[in-house]
């Protein structure tokens, strides 16, 4: 992207996110979504995005904010706040909208933003992805990536720790 003005532009409120997938929609727009906290950007991530945004046209993610992603890592996390991360994550060329969440699972976003394609990351069953049973009975798919081994966030909070 030549016009990093426009980056911000790419993130949303999670009202904001709806009236904007509605638009995409009355194109004929196919929504994918995934989420997480993407607390350190590695190439695990990169893959998992990448591989998210080619199952439709636009791609969605929801990403923790602090207080949830604190609730589910733990003490010291996140290491990036929300807005740094979202601000990455927005910055890539794979990724069409940003929304932060709250809530401890992105139920609630999975359902306003109604997409056509729920991704997840490999260490994930159908049964345990939040929002597949919904997003398939609306007509959509659930797709699992696989992760790319040697890259986690916890392993790259470890090593930065021993050095």
């Amino acid at each position: 992207m030549k016009y990093p003005q426009f980056i911000q532009h790419k993130i949303f409120s999670s009202k904001e996110i709806v009236f904007q997938v509605n638009r995409w929609k009355m194109i004929s727009k196919k929504i994918s979504f995934t989420n997480g906290c993407f607390d350190i950007l590695h190439p695990g991530h990169i893959a998992s995005l990448s591989d998210a945004a080619r199952e439709a046209d636009i791609l969605v993610v929801g990403v923790n904010a602090d207080v949830s992603a604190r609730r589910l890592k733990g003490a010291g996390r996140p290491v990036m706040d929300e807005n740094a991360r979202a601000l990455m994550l927005a910055s890539l060329a794979m990724v069409d909208a940003v929304v932060i969440f709250e809530e401890d699972t992105p139920l609630n976003l999975i359902l306003s933003v109604q997409p056509d394609v729920l991704v997840k990351g490999g260490d994930y069953t159908i049964e345990q992805i939040v929002g597949a049973k919904e997003v398939m009975a609306a007509g959509g798919r659930v797709v699992i990536n696989p992760i790319v081994p040697g890259f986690s966030t916890t392993g790259i909070i470890g090593k930065i720790q021993t050095l």
